[in-house]
C-alpha cells in the first residue's frame, strides 16, 4: 500500500513537472499541424490517401544565437518574426501535401520568397488593423477632439474590425477546417501539459482554448495599442499616420510580456479574468475537431516530444505561444 501511494505521489509530481516544463507551441495549417519546441519543428499532414505525412526540422533561435534578443519587449518581436517565418514554411508544405504534390515537385520557398510573403502580410495587417482605424475615428475628429476620448474610440473600431475579420473568415468550409485543426492542436498540447498519455481517447478530453494562443495574443496587441497611441497624443498628420507603423513592433513586444506573464500564471484568478476576453474569442478561431484531425494533432507532437523530451529543464527566456 504504501509503494502504491508513493507511486501515486510520484505520477501527479511528474504530471505537474510536465505540465510546468512543456515548452512547446503549434499552428494549424491547411489539413494538419505544426508543432514548436524549442531547437525543433514539426508538420503532420493528413494526405489524400488518408495516411499521415510527419516531417521535422530543425530550429535555431535567433534568441540564442544573440542573447541579447531576450531582452524583454525586444523577444516578442523576434518570436513574432520567428513565428511567421516558420507558419509561411509550413501553410506551403502543408498546402501542397495535402493535395498529393511529391515534395521534389514543390518549389522550395527562399528568403526572397517568404520575405516578400511577410511584408504583404504585415502590411494588410498594419493597413486593416492599424490604419484604417485611425482613419475612420479621424472621420469624427470635430466631435471627438484629441484627447482620450478620440484613442478610446479609435481602440473600439481597430477591436470592432478585428471581431468582424474573425467572423467573416470563420464562414468559410476551408477555413473551418484549419480552425479544427488549431482546436486539435489546443487539446493535443493541454494533454500533454496534464501528463496523459498521447492517444485521442485522453486528447478529447480537453478544451479548445488555450490561454496562450495566438487569437489571444491578438487581442491584447489590439487594446494595448489604445494606450501606447495614446501617448503619441496628436502630433502632425503624418507623425501620426508613421506612429501607426513603427509603433507596431513596440506593441507586440508588450503584448508578448502580457501573454508570457499569463501563460506562467493561469492558474491565478486575477490572470483568468484578465484573459477571459481572449479565450472567450477563441470559440470563433478554434472548432471541435473530428478523430482524424486529432490524430494528426498528436502525430505532429510525438515528433516534437521525441526530438525534445519534456522532462529536461526549460530554456530560460523562451517562451513558444499555443
Amino acid at each position: 500500500m504504501t509503494r502504491l501511494i508513493h507511486t501515486a505521489f510520484a505520477l501527479v509530481a511528474l504530471a505537474a513537472l510536465w505540465a510546468r516544463r512543456a515548452q512547446v507551441g503549434g499552428q494549424a495549417v491547411i489539413e494538419g499541424v505544426m508543432m514548436r519546441g524549442v531547437d525543433n519543428w514539426s508538420l503532420a499532414v493528413r494526405r489524400p490517401d488518408e495516411t499521415i505525412g510527419v516531417h521535422d526540422f530543425a530550429l535555431v533561435s535567433w534568441m540564442k544565437r544573440y542573447p541579447i534578443l531576450k531582452t524583454p519587449v525586444i523577444r516578442g518581436v523576434v518570436a513574432l518574426v520567428e513565428s511567421l517565418v516558420i507558419g509561411v514554411k509550413a501553410l506551403t508544405m502543408s498546402a501542397n501535401e495535402s493535395l498529393g504534390v511529391a515534395e521534389e515537385e514543390s518549389p522550395a520557398l527562399g528568403k526572397k520568397e517568404i520575405g516578400f510573403t511577410l511584408v504583404i502580410a504585415v502590411a494588410f495587417a498594419v493597413g486593416l488593423f492599424f490604419l484604417a482605424p485611425l482613419f475612420l475615428t479621424g472621420l469624427f475628429r470635430h466631435w471627438l477632439g484629441t484627447g482620450w476620448t478620440f484613442w478610446v474610440i479609435e481602440g473600439c473600431v481597430r477591436v470592432g474590425i478585428f471581431l468582424a475579420y474573425i467572423t467573416v473568415i470563420s464562414q468559410f468550409r476551408d477555413l473551418r477546417r484549419v480552425f479544427e485543426y488549431h482546436g486539435a492542436e489546443h487539446m493535443s498540447i493541454h494533454a500533454l501539459e496534464h501528463g496523459e498519455v498521447l492517444i485521442p481517447e485522453n486528447v478529447e478530453k480537453y478544451k479548445t482554448l488555450h490561454l496562450r494562443c495566438g487569437t489571444s495574443f491578438l487581442l491584447i496587441v489590439m487594446v494595448v495599442s489604445i494606450f501606447v497611441f495614446a501617448i503619441v497624443k496628436w502630433p502632425a498628420w503624418y507623425y501620426l499616420i508613421l506612429s501607426r507603423v513603427v509603433l507596431v513592433p513596440l506593441i507586440t513586444g508588450i503584448s508578448y510580456e502580457i501573454i508570457k506573464f499569463a501563460g506562467r500564471h493561469e492558474n491565478s484568478a486575477v490572470v483568468r479574468v484578465v484573459m477571459a476576453p481572449g479565450l472567450a474569442l477563441q470559440w470563433m478561431t478554434t472548432k471541435p475537431p473530428d478523430r482524424g484531425q486529432v490524430e494528426v494533432a498528436i502525430a505532429a507532437l510525438d515528433r516534437i516530444i521525441e526530438l525534445e523530451p519534456q522532462d529536461r529543464p526549460p530554456v530560460k527566456g523562451v517562451e513558444v505561444m499555443a
